[in-house]
């Protein structure tokens, strides 16, 4: 896992450089600190998936360059049979499966997440989510919010706002996420 976040790590600072964008501008632009943007290039600390979304779409990137190295190729479907979706693993507390990872100029962003039991941290940045629960009970964060969720429901909300997912009953929950 280590290996990989050091790979797209890597990525990132290589196409921030080719562009000529200091770290103080992109940081700024992502509401984080310098120091902390240092440490997404750095490969030290989990990159979270709104800031690599905010990467691809400030740089005009697919996210799947950004997390594989490879540019997505297909243009009327994209097919993921069960179990093959490509896994972007970053975080312990979050397993992500991409869903349409070799599809080209995405206006949205699929994937089947895995929670796993145990402390989860907050994370926020622009756009929209929409989480449909598969299995599992979730405790989904907003803010100051907290909401159950079971297999078959749904929540759609902004996430600009502070949000965390946390698995009960100290089981892993399954979930169909798509950023926007």
């Amino acid at each position: 896992m280590q290996d990989k976040l050091i790979q797209v790590a890597s990525r990132i600072r290589e196409i921030r450089e080719i562009f000529h964008v200091p770290v103080a501008e992109l940081a700024q632009e992502f509401g984080v600190s310098e120091e902390d943007y240092r440490r997404f290039e750095s490969g030290t600390v989990d990159i979270p998936v709104g800031i690599l979304l905010r990467l691809s779409q400030r740089f005009d990137v697919a996210l799947s360059a950004l997390l594989t190295g490879e540019e997505p190729r297909l243009h009327t479907y994209a097919l993921t049979r069960n179990g093959q979706g490509v896994s972007v693993d970053r975080r312990k507390d979050y397993k992500y499966q991409s869903l349409a990872h070799n599809f080209i100029r995405k206006r949205m962003e699929p994937f089947l997440v895995r929670v796993e039991p145990g402390p989860t941290s907050f994370n926020s940045h622009p756009g929209q989510e929409f989480h449909y629960v598969l299995e599992g009970t979730l405790q989904v964060t907003l803010d100051r919010h907290e909401l159950i969720l079971e297999p078959g429901d749904s929540l759609y909300f902004d996430s600009g706002v502070s949000h965390s997912l946390a698995a009960l009953n100290n089981a892993p929950v399954k979930l169909l996420v798509v950023i926007g």
